[in-house]
C-alpha cells in the first residue's frame, strides 16, 4: 500500500485498492506446531538440503510438538499435507501504459512480476499416532529440471485441538531418478453427488461433481506440463475446460488413490453430459464419461425407480432417483397387480445421503400377511 501510494502520480485507479482490517483482532493460530522429522530416513538442515527429483519416491515423516519442542504422545488423529514445486516468477499483463512498472530506455513497457509458489507435487492426509506421522508419494515427472526451494504445509487435528507448520528446507527438480514399469493411465468413476448415481440419473441444478482416481503411480497435479492438467469439459464444450487440479486430495495413508470433489452451478434444466481426462505422474492419460439429466427442485423428479431382485422369492428392495436436496423423504409405494388390484402399500421414511434411494424392502406379503 505504501509503494502503490507513492506511485500515484496522475493515475488514480492506484487509489482504488485498499488492504482493510481490524488491527486488534487476534487470528486464531493453531495450538500446537508440526516438524518434519526426516526426508528419505535423512534429517533435513539448511546447510544440506535433500534434493526431490522427478519420478522418485519420498518418504516423509514428522511429528506434533509442543511450545516447548516435545513430542505431544497423546495426539491422534489427521494431517493434511500439500507438497509445493519450486517456485516460479509470473509476470503481470501490461493491459494498458499506466500498469507498467516502468518504460525502458526503448520505450518497452516492463510488467509488474512476482514470485508464486502454487503448482502442488502431492496433497494428501496421513494418520498421526501417539503425535507422529509419514506419508509415501512420487515426484511426478512435469518437474522443472533446474532444482529450486520446494515446500511442504502442514495442518493437523484431533477433533479437539489443532497443529500447523510448514517446511523449506528441500529442493525439487531434475531429470527423472527412476524408469517405472506403468504405461497405463489413471482408473476413473465418475458421479454426481454421491457413489451410488447411476449413469444417466438426475440431479438438481447444482450438483457437486465426483470422481475417484486410481493409479499405481499417483495422479499428475502439478499443473508444470502442457496438457497435462485434470480436465472437465461440461456439454463439450471444449473452449471453457475446468481445470480441477486443485481438487484433488489423496486417500488417507494412500497417494495411489484419492478423490474430486467439484461444485457445478447454475446448470440448466435437461440432459448434460460431461468428461473428464486425467494423467498420472508418468503422464499417462485416461478418460471417463457421464450422462445426468437436471431437474428443477420446486417440482420433485423420480428417475430409475425399479426393485431389485425382480423376480424374488423371499424378498425384494425398491430403489428410485430424485432431485430434492433434503435428508430424508417420505415414501409410499403401491404394489398392484396386472389388473390394477392393490396388494400392499408401503410407508416408510428414507433417510438420505445423496440422490439415491436405499433400499425400502418387501417380503411379498399383502396387507393381511
Amino acid at each position: 500500500i505504501r509503494e502503490t501510494k507513492a506511485r500515484l502520480g496522475q493515475n488514480f485507479t492506484y487509489a482504488n485498492f485498499h488492504l482493510l482490517g481490524d488491527p486488534a483482532l487476534t487470528l486464531h493460530y493453531p495450538q500446537y506446531q508440526i516438524l518434519t522429522s526426516a526426508v528419505n530416513g535423512k534429517t533435513l538442515s539448511v546447510s544440506s538440503r535433500d534434493t526431490l527429483g522427478a519420478l522418485q519416491k519420498v518418504s516423509i515423516s514428522g511429528k506434533i510438538v509442543n511450545t516447548e519442542g516435545t513430542i505431544l504422545n497423546q495426539y491422534n488423529g489427521l494431517v493434511y499435507t500439500t507438497v509445493f514445486d519450486r517456485e516460479k516468477k509470473i509476470n503481470c499483463l501490461v493491459n494498458t501504459p499506466e500498469s507498467a512498472l516502468y518504460v525502458d530506455t526503448l520505450g518497452s513497457f516492463m510488467p509488474f512480476s512476482f514470485v508464486s509458489q502454487k503448482n502442488v507435487l502431492y496433497r494428501g492426509k496421513a494418520q498421526v499416532k501417539n503425535g507422529l506421522f509419514s506419508f509415501n508419494f512420487i515426484v511426478p515427472k512435469d518437474i522443472a529440471i533446474d532444482a529450486g526451494p520446494g515446500k511442504i504445509s502442514y495442518y493437523a487435528t484431533d477433533g479437539i485441538s489443532d497443529a500447523s507448520g510448514s517446511e523449506q528446507r528441500l529442493m525439487v527438480g531434475g531429470k527423472p531418478v527412476a524408469n517405472l514399469n506403468d504405461n497405463t493411465g489413471p482408473r476413473l468413476q465418475l458421479f454426481m453427488n454421491d457413489i451410488n448415481f447411476v449413469n444417466g440419473g438426475i440431479t438438481h441444478s447444482n450438483p457437486i461433481l465426483g470422481v475417484l482416481l486410481e493409479d499405481s503411480s499417483g495422479i499428475n497435479t502439478s499443473g508444470n506440463g502442457i496438457g497435462h492438467d485434470i480436465v472437465a469439459i461440461l456439454d463439450y464444450e471444449k473452449n471453457k475446460p475446468l481445470v480441477l487440479n486443485d481438487y484433488y486430495e489423496a486417500d488417507v495413508d494412500r497417494y495411489q488413490s484419492g478423490q474430486i470433489r467439484y461444485p457445478l452451478t447454475n446448470l440448466k434444466e435437461g440432459s448434460h453430459h460431461i468428461s473428464i481426462k486425467a494423467w498420472d505422474i508418468q503422464n499417462n492419460s485416461s478418460e471417463a464419461e457421464l450422462d445426468f439429466i437436471v431437474a428443477q427442485n420446486s417440482v420433485l423428479a423420480l428417475k430409475h425407480v425399479l426393485n431389485y431382485p425382480n423376480p424374488f422369492t423371499n424378498q425384494t428392495q425398491f430403489y428410485f432417483e430424485h432431485n430434492q436436496v433434503c435428508n430424508q423423504l417420505e415414501v409410499q409405494i403401491h404394489v398392484l397387480t396386472i389388473s390394477g388390484r392393490l396388494v400392499k402399500t408401503l410407508r416408510e421414511d428414507v433417510s438420505l445421503q445423496g440422490f439415491r434411494s436405499e433400499g425400502i424392502s418387501w417380503d411379498g406379503r399383502d396387507e393381511f400377511g
